[in-house]
């Protein structure tokens, strides 16, 4: 199989990447279709939201979209590479450098402090230590935590886990950023907080940003919003 030796495969036309007819299945006693042949192009630095009932496959696509998952067929391009002819290593390394990840539920490491949290991905990557350390620091302080670099995660608001996490997503300055409900779980208030520093990140670093949200509002605010619905995708 081919290999990725760079970060992301840079783009000639203004697209980061391409998903081509994704389709996923889950095979057991009843088997059952949940992407029925999706096709989505991503703008560099476009901001697109995803609506849609539960159990639609917003987040499955999601999955696909960062790697996390192989689709049953279909094909994903960045530039010209389809990312899924990789093997799971290559891969891997690839969704490390670029695709960053904002979950409903922060998923950070309890014991570790919020600096090292955000350090994590860099330190997966082999990145050296100090540099990192630099780079997280700045970026807590971007996200509004200067004060917070050494405090665990139980000693965070749910808002500021939240930051954590979004920081710790842009570590390694990936391409694609891909956030699932990332103020499901938190008040309106800190939500509409942590949506606006979502933005104001995408437009700091360029990034492409594909957001799972149940709030109509927040998603109409984008530059696209999308419905899932029957296993596709509509405008």
């Amino acid at each position: 199989m081919s290999d990725i030796n760079e970060a992301t495969p840079t783009s000639t036309n203004g697209f980061l990447c391409k998903a081509d007819n994704i389709r996923k299945s889950f095979i057991g006693q009843n088997s059952l279709e949940v992407l029925a042949g999706v096709d989505l192009s991503l703008k560099i630095g476009e901001q697109v939201a995803i609506v849609g009932s539960s159990g639609t496959g917003k987040t499955t696509l999601l999955h696909i979209l960062g790697t996390i998952d192989r689709p049953t067929s279909g094909n994903l391009y960045f530039a010209d590479q389809d990312v899924f002819s990789l093997e799971d290593q290559p891969l891997s390394q690839f969704r490390n450098q670029s695709i960053g990840f904002v979950f409903q539920f922060h998923h950070l490491l309890p014991e570790f402090s919020a600096l090292e949290n955000v350090m994590l991905p860099g330190l997966i990557a082999e990145r050296p230590k100090k540099i990192l350390s630099e780079e997280a620091k700045q970026l807590l302080s971007q996200v509004g935590l200067p004060d917070r670099l050494h405090h665990k995660v139980g000693e965070l608001s749910g808002g500021e886990q939240q930051r954590v996490a979004l920081a710790r997503a842009i570590i390694l300055k990936p391409s694609l950023l891909l956030a699932d409900e990332p103020t499901g779980n938190l008040d309106p208030k800190t939500g509409d907080k942590v949506f606006e520093l979502i933005k104001d990140l995408n437009q700091a670093y360029n990034l492409t940003t594909v957001m799972v949200t149940h709030n109509h509002d927040l998603a109409a605010s984008l530059d696209r919003c999308l419905t899932m619905s029957d296993g596709k995708l509509h405008e």
